[in-house]
């Protein structure tokens, strides 16, 4: 449950389109990550309120001698959730164990989980939301009086027996808080919803990321990648990495924002950040749909992709940007999504 903890020119032959630069993350992927990751509220770059609140948190739980009060963090994927209890159990000088909610599967497991923990260490539970119910009930009075209710036998002779852990700190991430239960959500005294960065903020995250995997970006080509990365320090990381590889074979290994721009395009990386997945999903509203409202099952049968990754993960971004709006009776484009295509908005 713990943290898990040279591309050949003929690479560049073809621009690869198996999935999205801005898809899913491979186990190589995963691994740099976790690399780049800061460990210190002082090298996080970003979400300056919800660092400084931390910080007041933290130094107050600690000159109290206490585990820091349970907290929740929400947001769309890529902003940094995980890498901030990571930055907590740092600061609070403790252990972090990680997991998630859909592999918590039995009362079991959690019980397990719980009682392996140390006075003081931070769980952390990704996807929280998609806890089991009765899992989730057991971790109720665990959160508020670090104990379990373990129930014995069954009918008749079914008896209760509670069980001590030692005091924790419980971090849920979500990125569908109207998913969280009441009770659930109620039981967190801290509660933070990470915002999408700003490119100057970005650009900071790209030139620190550079200098920890020995790659020259100058400045210009640190803000062209940032304007790219739709405000998601996990994507401008893996977009700086795809420019480094393009820079190694074709650009003599150092990056400037000609550089940049050019390995974006060849990745299909455009101005407005959108990949190919993102034009796809626009070219079905606007040209085969024609600006009609469109279901999201249809939408995802039409691009060959979940409905759930649809929603979760391109559709954040193409709502903030204004490219398609949700109706009751289905996602539509916008006109600036016929704008950015070419394509002429339908009469009537």
């Amino acid at each position: 449950m713990m943290w898990e903890a040279d591309a050949s020119k003929d690479l560049f032959d073809e621009a690869p389109r198996e999935r999205s630069v801005t898809g899913k993350l491979t186990e190589d992927d995963l691994g740099i990550d976790r690399t780049l990751r800061p460990k210190t509220l002082d090298q996080y770059l970003g979400q300056g309120r919800i660092r400084e609140n931390l910080r007041v948190l933290i130094e107050a739980a600690k000159r109290r001698n206490e585990p820091l009060d349970h907290v929740i963090f929400s947001g769309p994927p890529g902003l940094g959730k995980t890498t901030l209890a990571g930055v907590l159990a740092n600061e609070m000088g403790t252990t972090l164990h990680t997991t998630s909610g859909p592999v918590i599967e039995r009362k079991g497991d959690l019980a397990a989980i719980l009682t392996n923990l140390q006075a003081g260490d931070i769980l952390f539970i990704d996807e929280i939301h998609r806890l089991n119910h009765a899992v989730e009930e057991m971790l109720y009075p665990a959160m508020e009086d670090f104990c379990l209710d373990i129930v014995i036998g069954k009918g008749p002779a079914a008896r209760s027996i509670r069980f001590e852990v030692q005091p924790f700190t419980l971090v849920g991430a979500t990125t569908r808080t109207g998913l969280l239960t009441g009770p659930l959500r109620d039981r967190f005294g801290i509660s933070y919803r990470l915002d999408y960065y700003s490119v100057e903020e970005l650009a900071q995250i790209v030139s620190r990321s550079a200098s920890i995997l020995g790659v020259e970006v100058d400045d210009d080509a640190a803000i062209e990648i940032a304007s790219r990365s739709r405000g998601t320090p996990r994507l401008a990381n893996r977009l700086l990495r795809r420019v480094r590889d393009y820079a190694q074979e074709r650009a003599g290994g150092s990056v400037d924002a000609e550089v940049a721009s050019r390995a974006l395009s060849f990745f299909e990386i455009d101005e407005l950040g959108l990949d190919w997945m993102d034009v796809k999903i626009l070219e079905t509203l606007a040209s085969v749909h024609r600006g009609r409202p469109v279901g999201l099952s249809t939408i995802a049968s039409a691009v060959g992709e979940d409905p759930s990754t649809l929603e979760d993960v391109y559709e954040p971004y193409l709502l903030q940007r204004g490219l398609i709006v949700r109706t009751p009776q289905g996602r539509r484009a916008t006109p600036l999504a016929f704008e950015h295509l070419g394509i002429a908005i339908p009469e009537g």
